[in-house]
């Protein structure tokens, strides 16, 4: 079966996110900040709640499988594996952008396997905003993608620098966001915008919260960057580009300050890579974490019990920093806050 230019381009995602090739540079941010110890905690370790709401279902960490591949031969594999592992752990999982899925029918399979594996864990739909943008029948497009996952949610990546450095990309994301306004309140699911690795505003936010969006994940700069999948998929460099993008802890901190005034999930990824930064997220004001391209690895590497071990080694080191602070539930941490470094000399 010949491969269309969308799948052909997803192997090629697969292949360049199992190296570290694509990894930012820069900082998340994370290593700015660290936790006030708290000598005379009461906490009971034993009793210590991880467990969180998203999307009406009571999942057990915090923490998301974030939207990585599908619509490839390739990707068949990786997603029910994924999938297996989020049943197992209790947490959502997203599959990766579903254009190719609107393109034709041959590869179905790759995102309906899935549900079929995870249970009834939260799933979340994908697709970018350059398609909703140029989309004819966007209504109706969200509403297949929707049922070809049994998704509990859609997401929008935004990916502008990833569509101006790709040489296929569709840089101009004209009336997105009248599109997006008037599709919204016509779905039976929410929808959640999130960035590629670039990082999402509290000014960019506000615009989409004001629309009606649900969540807002960051995918700030510090984990891969998609600037440098594409500058490699094409044999060239860029170490401006590459590295451009705001931190994801700045990201989670400014955004958060929305929450006075808005109703909404907010997702912290973008660099996610131990139980650290996980837990300084979730301090920042996160509602969930979520990583990719470490998860993308580990199941690859160690299979789907690699990826189940990994989550919850992470969550022990969340549970531990709560215990040392003073905190026996999530809502706890976000209250504690941290502190900047400089404060603690």
């Amino acid at each position: 079966m010949a491969r269309s230019k969308t799948s052909e381009r997803k192997k090629e995602h697969i292949q360049l996110c199992l190296t570290d090739k694509v990894a930012f540079k820069k900082s998340n941010g994370f290593d700015d900040y660290d936790f006030e110890h708290f000598a005379i905690t009461e906490v009971n370790y034993a009793k210590i709640d991880l467990t969180a709401k998203f999307l009406k279902k009571e999942i057990s960490f915090p923490f998301l499988i974030s939207c990585m591949t599908g619509g490839t031969t390739e990707a068949e594999r990786i997603n029910e594996k994924l999938a297996i592992a989020a049943k197992e752990l209790n947490i959502p999982i997203g599959v990766g952008s579903q254009r190719q899925a609107l393109e034709d029918n041959k590869l179905y399979s790759t995102y309906e396997v899935v549900r079929k594996n995870a249970g009834m864990v939260p799933i979340l739909g994908n697709i970018g905003a350059a398609q909703v943008a140029s989309s004819k029948t966007v209504v109706d497009d969200f509403k297949f993608m929707t049922d070809l996952v049994e998704a509990d949610a859609m997401v929008v990546h935004i990916n502008p620098l990833q569509e101006l450095l790709q040489p296929e990309g569709e840089p101009n994301f004209s009336g997105f966001m009248k599109k997006l306004e008037k599709v919204i309140p016509k779905l039976s699911i929410p929808v959640i915008c999130k960035e590629v690795g670039s990082g999402i505003s509290k000014k960019a936010a506000k615009h989409l919260l004001e629309i009606g969006v649900y969540g807002i994940d960051v995918s700030g700069a510090g984990g891969t960057s998609w600037a440098a999948v594409e500058l490699l998929r094409n044999k060239k460099t860029d170490d401006y580009f590459s590295e451009w993008g705001l931190p994801t802890s700045y990201c989670v901190r400014t955004v958060a300050e929305l929450k006075s005034k808005y109703n909404f999930k907010l997702i912290a990824s973008g660099g996610i890579n131990n139980g650290v930064d996980a837990a300084k997220a979730l301090a920042l004001g996160a509602d969930i974490t979520a990583s990719a391209r470490i998860l993308l690895q580990e199941v690859m590497k160690n299979d789907v019990q690699g990826v189940v071990e990994l989550v919850r080694d992470w969550f022990e080191t969340v549970k531990k920093i709560m215990y040392l602070t003073g905190c026996s539930n999530i809502k706890q941490l976000t209250k504690n806050g941290l502190k900047r470094k400089e404060e603690l000399v």
